[in-house]
């Protein structure tokens, strides 16, 4: 069976590649559960499927949702669970995540990468048009933000695939994170070798 690369595994990359490393090749777990952060953003992700499931996000032209997808790509090595997927008046359809997070200054390349895989496997899995995904920050009330998606992203995603494959598959500790401040709040930081 062909390896599938979820998007958060494409999140953890970026937050440093050897994520991938400690969880896929020496398989160690997280125990994220541990994490606040990670408790909360599930507490809120369930909390958001049993309310207002009539809702539709108005507000970027949604006129159907759907919750909790799964998608399996057959074209590419990814799958996932992406949290909504609207139809928009166009036709088109766009991802929806949801992140437990306060409304950034500016949007950090790891959601953004997560978005954009998610864009990827809707286009590939419905076989139809995807122009752009949302991200809703929802610490503090419900921010939204479009991440368009195009020819150029999609080849970054496919790339940043093959990645973490070449990770997984060399078997091979890759270079930490460059930002230091990312080890503090790591599940792995006291077994990985700076």
């Amino acid at each position: 069976m062909e390896l599938k690369i979820t998007p958060t595994e494409l999140l953890e990359y970026h937050f440093c590649p050897r994520f991938i490393y400690f969880m896929n090749v020496l398989k160690i777990p997280q125990n994220e559960d541990r994490r606040y952060k990670v408790q909360k953003g599930k507490e809120i992700h369930e909390k958001r499927q049993q309310q207002n499931k009539e809702y539709l996000w108005k507000k970027i032209g949604a006129v159907e949702r759907k919750s909790n997808v799964y998608l399996v790509s057959e074209k590419y090595p990814i799958r996932g669970i992406v949290d909504e997927v609207v139809t928009l008046k166009d036709g088109s359809l766009a991802p929806v995540d949801y992140k437990f997070a306060i409304y950034p200054e500016f949007i950090y390349k790891s959601h953004k990468t997560q978005l954009l895989c998610y864009c990827l496997l809707v286009e590939d899995v419905f076989d139809t048009k995807v122009n752009q995904g949302y991200i809703f920050y929802i610490r503090e009330g419900n921010r939204q933000v479009m991440i368009p998606y195009d020819e150029i992203s999609k080849k970054k995603i496919v790339e940043d695939v093959h990645n973490v494959l070449e990770v997984i598959n060399n078997e091979r500790m890759p270079k930490p994170t460059s930002v230091k401040n990312r080890c503090m709040d790591c599940t792995y930081k006291n077994i990985c070798i700076k």
